[in-house]
């Protein structure tokens, strides 16, 4: 029997006036704040309509009711597990709270596009989106709202593994929480927890075992589902944290109580708990084979049915086996991380870049009048492609904010891509490459380390010296990295893809990933290499201090022709100095291009609000 078309949600056509769009929202509100009280069923037609309805709305019937109805569709949709859907419907919102002038819409459509943005991987402009937020939070003076809102920045600078940046954040949502209504009372147990997961990464215990106790203490009589499995988490990170003091016995009875609130309310997420905090409490008691076989049954759980911690879970994994003396098992789940983040890190990166050229070509062209359209073919004749370069500009903008996400680690300012690919630039110019090929140049080294996003963290985080296998994972990072910019679907994007698979390439051969030697290295490959390596010896890294210049030099001129081109190490070791003679300031000249990047501003801005500074001269500088 053919099936029948579903019936519409709408018992007559999408009203056609302002106030006959108002009044439906306001009727469509009640039944999209029910489906997300229960995501089930009808939910996602109902979803559906709802915003092929809404967004086929003018801009001018914005209103109050509207915006919401857009975040009850986002929320919803989220809930729902479709993330990319949600970022449309609460982007809407945003683009429709900015004009009205209401603060706590903007501020809660903002937050939620924040979430949004994290939750599909696209963690620079989230963080540059709940840093908006923060300021329209300040504006309202909310102590609940900035709460929320410091808890989001958090937990968006922990997907980045920026643990010692997120404790902050999380620090001054649970003291802002203080003040806040009871409404707000599980985002403050939320800022405790977080922080207690944080400490657990930077093997800070001190404070990870006060914020893990305090977020007990929040959760002491639990009676709902998720009051259970909050109080769960909570009492895992502190077995955990006990287990890195060497505290065995504590640690075996805060799992046995993680346990415990976990089976209250049966949860795949709550299985998942138990298992992973059992497997690591019995490894570090000696009972090393259970202990391993619950990881495995951890991970195995994640896999069928909590497909968001396949990560943690194999991370604990890794941990476990290190622990039991059996690294070469630990490198093997290192090498599922790699192939996870290289699959679905690159897959949401592209996504989100995708989305972000759509955008672009959806933008209505500006009216030319004759005489601007032929000023621009006149620019076009004299070669001044102003037009286009920016035009370009654009169009990689969001690969760009990940490259610099991908070397948070070892340059917290940011500045470390647009430094190497201004001073690889002028470089290129210095050899005689035409202005074209520079300018590419300049975009394309700013990306020369992206695929670094696809290494596992426990990697670009170790302090001390990687093992061999761990240095063949961290070596991966160059085809990974022009594995994604080839799949970037822009033209200009074939000189990234060589930078970011050559660069560490050497003249003499002993480079990776193809073992390329002398010319058969690309150009754009080379100068990048030399900027690259000047760049990281004469600033800080965790790993050690600045360099002076002349002692950077010094070592690059030590491996000419070893690891760098000789004829364009003569010139680089001349055109430095000169530099410095002319600029003054060589960090601020190379890296000026670094203050027009959103995800820079706002991690300056975020900075300033945690230590009450002038953004505009404070430094991301925060303690590790």
């Amino acid at each position: 029997m053919p099936q029948q078309p579903a019936a519409s949600p709408w018992p007559e056509p999408p009203p056609a006036t302002p106030l006959a769009d108002q009044e439906a929202c306001e009727a469509l509100l009640p039944r999209l704040q029910a489906a997300v009280a229960h995501p089930e069923g009808d939910s996602l037609v109902l979803c559906d309509a709802a915003w092929s309805l809404l967004s086929g709305w003018p801009a001018a019937s914005a209103s109050g009711a509207r915006i919401e109805c857009l975040l009850a569709v986002a929320h919803c949709r989220y809930l729902l597990s479709r993330h990319f859907d949600a970022l449309d419907a609460a982007r809407a919102a945003v683009e429709l709270a900015r004009p009205i002038g209401a603060d706590p819409l903007l501020r809660k459509a903002l937050t939620f596009l924040g979430v949004c943005l994290m939750e599909t991987g696209n963690l620079p402009d989230a963080i540059a989106t709940l840093s908006h937020a923060l300021e329209v939070a300040g504006r309202t003076g909310d102590a609940g709202a900035l709460s929320s809102v410091w808890t989001n920045l958090g937990l968006a600078l922990q997907r980045s593994a920026l643990y010692d940046e997120a404790a902050p954040c999380f620090e001054r949502a649970a003291e802002l929480g203080q003040h806040a209504s009871a409404a707000f009372l599980t985002a403050r147990r939320a800022a405790y927890t977080n922080l207690a997961n944080c400490a657990l990464h930077l093997d800070d215990i001190r404070p990870g075992l006060k914020a893990a106790r305090r977020s007990i203490e929040l959760n002491s009589e639990p009676a709902t589902a998720q009051d259970c499995l909050s109080r769960a988490v909570a009492e895992s990170n502190l077995a955990r944290l006990l287990l890195s003091v060497g505290d065995v016995g504590g640690a075996s009875r805060h799992e046995a109580l993680a346990r415990e609130y976990a089976a209250r309310f049966p949860s795949a997420r709550g299985e998942l708990i138990a298992l992973i905090t059992g497997g690591l409490v019995d490894v570090h008691s000696g009972a090393v084979e259970a202990g391993l076989g619950r990881l495995k049954a951890g991970l195995d759980c994640a896999r069928r049915r909590v497909l968001s911690e396949v990560g943690d879970a194999l991370s604990a994994c890794v941990a476990g086996y290190e622990v039991a003396g059996q690294p070469d098992v630990a490198l093997v789940f290192m090498h599922e991380i790699l192939a996870a983040n290289r699959e679905g890190r690159s897959v949401q990166v592209l996504m989100h870049h995708q989305r972000h050229l759509d955008r672009l070509d959806r933008q209505p062209p500006q009216p030319q009048t004759i005489d601007a359209t032929l000023e621009r073919r006149q620019q076009r004749l004299r070669g001044h492609l102003g037009a286009e370069r920016e035009w370009t500009r654009n169009r990689i903008l969001l690969l760009e904010q990940q490259s610099v996400a991908a070397e948070l680690h070892d340059d917290t300012t940011g500045e470390h891509c647009y430094r190497v690919g201004r001073l690889a630039s002028i470089l290129g110019r210095e050899i005689g490459l035409e202005d074209e090929v520079c300018f590419l140049i300049d975009l394309a080294a700013r990306m020369h380390d992206i695929g670094k996003l696809v290494v596992p963290d426990a990697i670009m985080l170790k302090p001390g010296r990687l093992t061999a296998g761990e240095r063949e994972i961290m070596e991966s990072h160059a085809a990974a990295g022009a594995e994604i910019l080839a799949r970037s679907n822009v033209p200009q994007m074939h000189v990234a893809e060589e930078i970011a698979r050559h660069h560490h390439e050497r003249w003499d051969g002993g480079g990776y990933p193809g073992r390329l030697a002398r010319t058969a290295i690309p150009i754009a490959a080379r100068v990048t290499a030399l900027a690259d390596v000047f760049d990281a010896l004469t600033h800080v890294r965790p790993y050690k201090p600045a360099w002076p210049v002349h002692e950077a030099l010094a070592e690059v001129r030590r491996l000419r022709g070893l690891q760098f081109d000789p004829d364009l190490t003569d010139v680089f070791l001349a055109l430095v100095p000169r530099l410095q003679r002319e600029a003054g300031d060589l960090d601020r000249f190379l890296g000026a291009e670094a203050q027009r990047s959103p995800f820079v501003q706002a991690r300056r801005q975020i900075a300033a609000a945690l230590k009450g500074a002038d953004p505009a001269t404070t430094l991301f500088e925060l303690r590790r």
